[in-house]
């Protein structure tokens, strides 16, 4: 395990493409999840120059029942996704939450999964898909996340805050960051270099037809404000690379400079590329979908480990079988910090939470509308309130310390 090394991640904001798509994909999660609890949702979106297209497969009561949609049903499916992209702040020739041209192709679950997944007399509920998920916690942050990431968010979340309250006019929803940091005896010390690129207002930039240097030295002293506020004190030096809209203009953006499409930011969403991913997205998919809830629950063991001291890193994969309850595997990685073995870990851990989908979904209240706070920022290093995010709670910390010690 290397102890001195630079490690870069990125992170982008709620009005990227991508992001848009998977904001609104777990809209449409929540919106069906708040009618049924037990509503089937696998969602895609696609977004582009004023299109959104919805595509998947749904099972809802009151909404999508035997091929048929409920009166009123598309309408109110529609409002929402406006809505939705009204909220990130989307009024732009080229997207625009009002004018956007809208196809919702969603249709019914397919009866085979169904079958594989729904629970039944002799049956438990199994998992909606086969496939691996990992979960990891590090103690380089409070909220047990890595650093490098971390900050990727919180200065896009500032920016985001400034944009809406007025206090940044001059940006747009789309923008970007990343964040290489030097690392000495495993422990963050300085930041080597630091990325923004963000949309803007016209005029705000160097290159182009409406360049204006002025401007674009207002934007540039404002974010470089932005990253000093957010690291910690010392990590920005006059020897730290900063780049702030390094190809000199960025007028168009969101959907109408890039499609996006969901499901394609699953590094950000999770740990920044300083743990392994299985390879699964999260938003558009009911907590059935193991991707989802298992990746979430293996966060919540990892989290819950480091917490208790019993490791400073802890890397948790779980596997699955579609149509199967039971996981199929449980590995633990603590890397070579851990207090106790990983075998005892492994042993425990499946007595503390019963890792069936129906046992996930019960010990964190997933089968609730909560997933459009995920879709931005990360689904994980989030504080835990009474409207989700329970998968960030460390209520198994006395738990895990008496039955290591047993």
């Amino acid at each position: 395990m290397r102890s001195n090394f630079l490690f870069t991640s990125e992170s982008v904001s709620e009005g990227h493409p991508d992001k848009v798509a998977d904001q609104i994909s777990d809209t449409v999660v929540d919106l069906f999840l708040g009618k049924d609890p037990y509503a089937r949702i696998a969602c895609e979106t696609l977004t582009t120059t004023n299109l959104v297209v919805l595509a998947g497969e749904i099972r809802c009561k009151g909404v999508y029942e035997n091929g048929e949609w409920a009166d009123g049903a598309l309408a109110e499916i529609e409002a929402a996704v406006r809505n939705t992209v009204k909220e990130i702040g989307y009024e732009q020739s080229g997207f625009h939450w009002e004018t956007f041209a809208f196809h919702n192709n969603l249709h019914g679950q397919s009866a085979e999964i169904a079958m594989g997944v729904d629970e039944g007399a002799n049956k438990d509920e199994g998992a909606g898909d086969q496939g691996i998920m990992f979960g990891y916690a590090t103690d380089e942050t409070p909220g047990l996340m890595p650093a490098t990431l971390y900050y990727s968010h919180k200065i896009l979340e500032r920016l985001a805050a400034d944009r809406h309250s007025g206090a940044a006019p001059f940006l747009e929803p789309d923008a970007k960051s990343q964040v290489t940091l030097e690392y000495e005896n495993e422990v963050p010390v300085r930041a080597t270099a630091l990325v923004v690129s963000t949309q803007h207002k016209a005029g705000y930039c160097l290159q182009g037809d409406n360049a204006n240097p002025a401007l674009y030295e207002e934007l540039r002293a404002y974010v470089s404000g932005v990253m000093h506020d957010v690291l910690p004190e010392g990590f920005i030096s006059d020897k730290t690379a900063i780049y702030i809209n390094p190809t000199g203009a960025f007028e168009i953006g969101g959907p109408d400079g890039d499609a996006g499409v969901t499901g394609r930011k699953i590094i950000v969403d999770t740990y920044g590329g300083a743990a392994p991913h299985g390879g699964g997205a999260f938003s558009g998919k009911d907590p059935t979908k193991v991707d989802r809830s298992a990746a979430y629950v293996a966060r919540y063991m990892a989290k819950n480990v480091v917490a208790a001291g019993l490791a400073r890193r802890c890397t948790i994969q779980l596997s699955y079988a579609i149509g199967i309850a039971e996981p199929l595997s449980l590995y633990v990685d603590l890397h070579g910090t851990g207090t106790v073995p990983e075998a005892k870990i492994e042993e425990v851990l499946p007595k503390l939470v019963r890792l069936t989908p129906k046992g996930i979904r019960e010990h964190l209240k997933l089968n609730a509308p909560i997933y459009k706070r995920t879709a931005a920022y990360g689904h994980f290093g989030r504080e835990p309130d009474a409207d989700g995010f329970t998968w960030e709670k460390t209520d198994l910390v006395d738990a895990l310390k008496s039955a290591v010690a047993a």
